[in-house]
């Protein structure tokens, strides 16, 4: 599939998320059970019951992980999200960087934009801005961002290397980034590659774990592992040889 295709496929899944209530592990096309809600994937994933209810409707159970909770951003800090969704971790950051710092989240749908805007709005978030972009070719300064955050969202795109070398751009000297990803422990089958419903569960796009790791420390970054979390193999994605990765990456 093209890289075109591959993005069309990802904006009209998103879209479709977007504009209902959203639910489970990047949507629920791997399989997610839909008696699980929002809050307990959000629980499972490391948020705690006071995140979980700050700004509860920009929960849309889509991650892997909790990247706000695995640094320490700083009161001031300016943050960037790539592919903020509705906003959940964009206001998670905005509580601890404060009102003199500032909150950036770019996605690629404009349905997600429209519904992160409503919930900053709702609950008088002045501190954070949403813009419509490619995490591949990212509208944000060079040098100009503290901390890159993102939450499931990288395996999503076609040309990962870019998103790395776009986060390094973005990013001061000394910044870091902290991702929550889906990497695969074993490789996919060409079909499964190629399954449009893989595909946007962030699965068919994702990279083997050590390939993943060499991209990152390619684009410049210094590489330290967090934790691995392989038990979301059978939480969320029905088994396929996956974990979700957490990283730190500092641009020194």
């Amino acid at each position: 599939m093209e890289k075109d295709e591959i993005k069309q496929v990802i904006q009209k899944h998103y879209g479709e998320i977007a504009a209902k209530n959203g639910s489970g592990c990047c949507g629920s096309s791997c399989g997610c059970g839909t008696n699980i809600t929002n809050a307990q994937i959000a629980k499972s994933l490391g948020y705690t019951d006071s995140e979980i209810a700050f700004a509860s409707e920009a929960n849309l159970g889509l991650g892997c992980g909790n990247p706000t909770g695995m640094g320490n951003i700083k009161e001031g800090e300016t943050v960037l999200d790539l592919g903020s969704g509705a906003g959940f971790d964009c206001f998670l950051a905005a509580k601890k960087v404060g009102d003199k710092g500032h909150v950036i989240g770019v996605d690629m749908t404009q349905e997600m934009i429209d519904r992160a805007g409503q919930n900053a709005k709702k609950h008088g978030f002045e501190n954070v801005e949403f813009k419509l972009g490619d995490i591949e070719k990212l509208p944000v300064e060079s040098n100009s961002v503290d901390v890159v955050i993102s939450n499931c969202v990288i395996n999503l795109a076609p040309d990962k290397p870019k998103v790395f070398s776009e986060a390094f751009r973005v990013l001061k000297k000394g910044g870091r980034m902290y991702i929550s990803d889906i990497v695969l422990l074993k490789d996919l089958t060409p079909e499964q590659k190629r399954n449009e419903e893989l595909i946007a569960g962030c699965v068919g796009g994702a990279l083997l774990r050590d390939d993943y790791l060499a991209i990152v420390k390619k684009a410049g970054f210094e590489v330290n592992i967090l934790s691995e979390d392989k038990g979301i193999s059978e939480r969320q994605y029905q088994g396929i040889p996956l974990e979700s990765l957490k990283i730190e990456a500092r641009k020194i």
